[in-house]
């Protein structure tokens, strides 16, 4: 199995309202990856609660049966819709792989 992990940072936002709308619209549209993704096995989505501006907003936690299952996920085209939505409104990521 592969464990996909990704943090997301968050752009600044006019107010924390926003910023909380953004979030939750991001959360929303990965975890809806699952149902349009047959190799997505298990995905997580969660909302960082600390409050420390340099701290990641949102990360994904995501595992595939194989590195070819996590490489026909990341160009599929509901996949690529999210990305989308994403690089709109975060300035930056980290991302791992790894079997377990």
């Amino acid at each position: 199995m592969i464990n996909h992990v990704v943090l997301f940072k968050l752009k600044e936002f006019e107010n924390e309202d926003l910023k909380a709308l953004v979030r939750s619209k991001i959360t929303h549209a990965l975890l809806g990856l699952k149902d349009k993704i047959p190799e997505i096995k298990y995905m997580q989505v969660g909302e960082n609660h600390d409050l420390n501006t340099q701290a990641n907003d949102i990360c994904l936690i995501s595992h595939f049966e194989t590195l070819a299952d996590l490489a026909s996920y990341q160009v599929h085209p509901e996949h690529l819709k999210v990305i989308d939505l994403v690089r709109e409104n975060t300035t930056g990521k980290a991302a791992v792989d790894f079997e377990f």
